[in-house]
């Protein structure tokens, strides 16, 4: 379902398909427990395009959650701009910004920048 890396310092989550409903909760759980391992880090998730389904981004919005209240910078990727969209229409706003990119080297570049 997912993979991660380290790039540069930022950590890269990559989800590879959609959970669906019964499986974003697992999905979510991943995410937090990488980040948590992580931290300070930030974050960059990497939605594959079979990934761009509602759970998977009902999944990373509630990530985002989970990383403004560590303070944890989190940016996502995915190259369907109806998605980005979605996941910016829909983001938490009561903390720090979620960062939607069409490109995986912007998002992890930009993350290292502001990290640094």
């Amino acid at each position: 379902m997912l993979s991660h890396t380290l790039e540069r310092g930022v950590l890269v989550i990559t989800v590879d398909q959609d959970p669906g409903i019964d499986g974003r909760a697992t999905l979510t759980t991943y995410i937090t427990n990488l980040v948590d391992a992580h931290q300070p880090a930030p974050v960059v998730i990497v939605l594959t395009e079979p990934a761009g389904g509602h759970a998977a981004v009902s999944a990373v919005l509630r990530a985002h959650q989970w990383c403004a209240r560590l303070g944890v910078l989190m940016s996502v990727v995915t190259h369907s701009a109806p998605v980005r969209r979605l996941l910016e229409d829909n983001a938490d706003t009561s903390g720090p910004r979620l960062v939607v990119h069409a490109r995986a080297d912007t998002a992890i570049s930009t993350a290292f920048t502001a990290a640094a």
